[in-house]
């Protein structure tokens, strides 16, 4: 079987399915405080559904599946899909995108299920300022779901990620790193990018990954690693050897050049780009009765068109119609 490639030689190997698009924080850089306009349930892909097309993306070459929302852990039974993706002998890498507050109902199913790797997103570690991004009071909660999966039994790669604000990341970035330092979670700072449903981001407002780097750097200094390929993330280890941090730059500095990833979102349609402007409907061709062998020709004719690059910062840079929870971490 031919690798599944795009039009500029790129092997596409990462799938992140999103499940869902509800969720239960309100960060404003991704939805509206109210009136969020959910999804009808009936054009979500069932569990069967989903199960089937990771199955034809990984006959095409997919061994890594993240599974994400909205916040996935609010669909019901969700740690029983997970377990059926498990089954699946071409996954080498299953993880999970949360917000961290149903881990401590929902942690050790998923465990038991076969995740192995956990990226929980906390953007604030004081309760005022985590009110202030997420609209919720739920600091705590999060905090605990954390201390739940560090201490369940078994190896497990725990990332904490931070969305960086301006006017509330720099205040916390030391926290994060004696975070990184004292726990064995590696925090990741993701610079904020134009996905949220008000529209409001401005490349201006932007707080680089550089100046959060200097920030840290000054109190704990840190010596950088290797990229490795296809990361998202430049990591850095601090300089006495207890923890590591890492930088996600999407804007100030690209790694579109070698990005191995796809979206499936939760209602059935394939994203080639986190910012693609157009989407390929999987859902409708299989509900029509379409084959797994036409599912694939499909697929593997909208890899092929696959973006060469985001373009935020371009002059006539349009934002996708999806906001952030519509499309899947």
């Amino acid at each position: 079987m031919d690798p599944l490639r795009d039009g500029h030689g790129r092997v596409i190997d990462d799938l992140r399915v999103s499940v869902t698009d509800l969720c239960n924080l309100r960060c404003h850089y991704c939805m509206p405080e109210e009136g969020v306009a959910w999804q009808p349930r009936s054009e979500i892909l069932t569990f069967e559904e989903i199960v089937r097309l990771i199955g034809v993306f990984t006959s095409l070459g997919i061994t890594d599946v993240r599974l994400t929302g909205g916040e996935p852990l609010v669909r019901r039974d969700f740690p029983k899909l997970a377990a059926a993706i498990a089954q699946n002998p071409a996954i080498t890498d299953l993880s999970v995108t949360t917000n961290g507050l149903l881990l401590v109902r929902d942690g050790q199913a998923l465990v038991d299920a076969g995740v192995r790797r956990f990226n929980v997103s906390l953007d604030a570690l004081t309760r005022e300022r985590f009110h202030q991004v997420t609209r919720r009071d739920s600091l705590e909660r999060v905090l605990e779901g954390l201390r739940f999966l560090r201490d369940l039994p078994g190896e497990r790669t725990i990332k904490v990620n931070a969305v960086a604000i301006r006017g509330v990341t720099e205040h916390e970035a030391v926290g994060f790193a004696e975070l990184a330092r004292s726990e064995p979670f590696q925090v990741r700072f993701i610079e904020q990018m134009p996905l949220g449903a008000d529209r409001s981001w401005r490349i201006d407002d932007l707080l680089s990954g550089e100046e959060l780097h200097a920030l840290i750097d000054a109190v704990h200094p840190l010596v950088p690693l290797d990229r490795e390929a296809h990361a998202t993330a430049r990591v850095f280890r601090f300089a006495d050897g207890i923890g590591e941090i890492g930088f996600i730059n999407p804007v100030s500095q690209p790694f579109c050049d070698d990005c191995n990833r796809i979206r499936l979102t939760a209602d059935g349609h394939l994203r080639t780009c986190l910012f693609s402007r157009n989407e390929t409907s999987l859902r409708d061709p299989m509900r029509a009765g379409a084959d797994d062998a036409e599912l694939a020709h499909i697929i593997r004719g909208a890899v092929w068109r696959k973006e060469l690059k985001h373009h935020i910062g371009d002059p006539g840079f349009v934002q996708p119609d999806r906001p952030m929870s519509r499309i899947g971490g």
